[in-house]
């Protein structure tokens, strides 16, 4: 066990701010040993926030937290955070049910300002308390902390638009590690690299040099003029036009630094702008080394590392569909991929290094990620934009208006539907079914094993029209896949297995469960595939030779696919008993993905508990 000498001390930042600062060196060393065994031993995101112990330290060393606010931007920087703010003890459950969050929450920590899980949304949140601050009379401090990925979101830039207007007491400090979870995508991080660089430049420098060099006053004075338009193309000049005073950049790790700029800059009025340069996976040599490999984690020991070696078993949803998407690019020239920076998340890797020219990670930008697919299909391409379920609801009034509206045949790779498990409320899928059924003119599918996943992508790329295919995080049952592309009949289910008196509804990630459930009721299951359009015909015939139907979905009860069953069977005017089961009206908390769903009753004894109950009452 680790000794921890100067982190024993620290339970909140105002023993932090009693510490002299020659100790503070010391207590960031111990501070990054914590966070490498505590996050080896339970896995989370580690190479980010191994870059923000510095960073974390002097904020709340310069800053009188919690009265002055420091907002986090995503989640993947705060651990060092939650040491420091009492929630040391708590890390040995991080992640896990009824554990810390890996992710800043209101209800967990005074500290933690607001609720974050999605990118990008920092600086809009803290104008609001600069502004509700500046109404109030306050004097206190608002710190905004966003990555330099999330910088490359629409909304970032919408907040310091604003901010520079409103004239508000409020710091911005971008934490530059030129990473975000995937290497940053973009022109803001190649700005003054493609500038400087640039043959029109260069030529132009050549050529005064030439003409100049007979005169060393003269080019003396033209040195100075290069070096103020270099001044002139920085980025920080863009800050400076949108209303900040920017500072830096500054080494993110040197404390005798970043104390005394952020004691400088708490004294300044108006908004201000920190750009710091930090590396992900600091003081951790293998973490330095991948910093994507180590960005989120499973345990490992920290003396060896992640092992890198096949991993066995079933292959992942995930892996299907980047298996699938190679395939169909090989098929179809016209196939390109999209991704909203969840490269590797989604799959692309293989794709991306096969077929660079057709893959397109557009950054943290999921609005511009579906008009830019949309774009592409106004001219022939057949685009397919790999997002997670929780991500397309960034983008979804581009998906209602851009795609649908002019019915585009864009399909929707929707990865971790449903509960994903650690990473909690604001990364479940949840509502996909309920916000895309809505939609005209959408098709919607929902797998039940890995080669219908496949069928389905195809199916999907081959309909002219918009359609979403939507698969869960993990394995499937195990069903082998072909290397074919065949398709399946749009809005058609099937039954799966035969029996008396019970029918369950299965969608997608449902069909496992159901399938154990009906072999101890001897109920039908039918395996429905289509939540839109969905198959009126089998619920008739369910609804026909069954007394009662249950319908089975990964998704809010809630305009879900069991709406769909129950608007079918009113139009029916059919009098079958029918019950339906989903995840309930409230955010389902952090935890692994078997005991949550089972806390629903989305399990094979949940489907049993439930059948036997309305049988009772017939």
């Amino acid at each position: 066990m680790t000794i921890y000498p100067l982190l024993d001390t620290i339970s909140e930042p105002a023993q932090l701010r009693e510490l002299d600062r020659k100790q503070l060196p010391q207590l960031a060393e111990e501070l990054r040993n914590f966070l490498v065994e505590s996050v080896s031993r339970t896995g989370g995101h580690l190479s980010s926030n191994l870059g923000t112990v510095e960073l974390t330290i002097a904020l709340h060393y310069v800053f009188d937290t919690p009265i002055d606010r420091l907002v986090w931007d995503v989640g993947h920087q705060t651990y060092a955070h939650k040491v420091l703010t009492g929630r040391r003890a708590g890390m040995a459950k991080l992640r896990t049910h009824g554990g810390v969050s890996g992710f800043p929450k209101r209800s967990e920590s005074p500290y933690d300002t607001f609720g974050v899980g999605h990118s990008s949304t920092s600086i809009s949140a803290a104008l609001g308390m600069a502004m509700a601050a500046k109404l109030n009379g306050d004097e206190r401090k608002t710190v905004a902390i966003i990555g330099d990925g999330a910088m490359s979101a629409g909304q970032a830039f919408e907040a310091m638009n604003n901010a520079g207007v409103a004239d508000a007491n409020m710091l911005v400090i971008l934490n530059d590690n030129d990473m975000s979870i995937s290497p940053p995508v973009g022109a803001l991080n190649k700005y003054l690299a493609r500038i400087l660089s640039g043959s029109a430049f260069n030529a132009a420098r050549r050529a005064g040099e030439k003409v100049l060099g007979v005169s060393p006053s003269l080019l003396e004075f033209a040195n100075r003029v290069e070096e103020h338009v270099k001044g002139m193309l920085t980025p920080g000049t863009l800050f400076e036009e949108l209303g900040f005073n920017y500072i830096g950049p500054i080494d993110g790790h040197d404390l005798d630094s970043l104390i005394p700029t952020l004691q400088n800059l708490q004294k300044l009025k108006g908004p201000q702008f920190l750009h710091v340069i930090t590396r992900k996976g600091q003081g951790y040599k293998l973490a330095e080394a991948d910093p994507v490999l180590y960005h989120g984690v499973s345990r490992f020991q920290p003396d060896v590392g992640i092992e890198d070696g096949k991993t066995g078993g079933k292959p992942t949803y995930t892996r299907i569909f980047g298996q699938w998407l190679c395939d169909m690019a090989d098929a179809e020239p016209k196939l390109v991929a999209i991704t909203p920076a969840m490269g590797e998340g989604s799959g692309m890797m293989e794709f991306a290094k096969r077929f660079p020219e057709r893959y397109f990670d557009v950054g943290i930008a999921e609005q511009h990620a579906i008009t830019f697919a949309a774009g592409l299909a106004c001219e022939g391409m057949r685009p397919v934009v790999a997002i997670y379920s929780t991500f397309l609801q960034r983008g979804y009034d581009q998906l209602l208006h851009d795609v649908a509206l002019q019915n585009l045949p864009v399909v929707f790779a929707l990865d971790r539907g449903g509960l994903v498990g650690a990473d909690g409320p604001t990364h479940h899928g949840s509502f996909d079914l309920s916000y895309l059924t809505c939609i005209p003119n959408m098709v919607v599918m929902t797998p039940g094993d890995e080669e219908e996943c496949r069928k389905m992508l195809t199916t999907a790329f081959r309909f002219d029209g918009p359609c979403a295919v939507r698969y869960p995080r993990g394995i499937g049952p195990g069903v082998p896949t072909e290397k074919t592309l065949g398709e399946l009949p749009l809005g058609k289910g099937e039954i799966r297995r035969r029996g008396k008196n019970v029918a369950l509804l299965a969608f997608g990630s449902m069909l496992t469960p159901a399938l154990q459930a009906a072999d101890e009721l001897n109920a039908t299951v039918a395996n429905m595939r289509f939540v839109k359009p969905i198959d009126r015909d089998l619920i008739a015939e369910l609804a026909r030779e069954h007394s009662l139907l249950i319908s089975i979905e990964e998704n809010v009860l809630i305009g879900g696919a069991g709406s769909e069953v129950a608007r079918i069977l009113d139009e029916t005017s059919s009098q079958v008993h029918f019950t339906r089961m989903g995840l309930p009206d409230h955010f389902i908390d952090h935890g692994d993905q078997p005991r949550l769903l089972a806390e629903v009753g989305l399990d094979k004894a949940g489907i049993i508990r439930t059948a036997q109950t309305y049988q009772d009452k017939q």
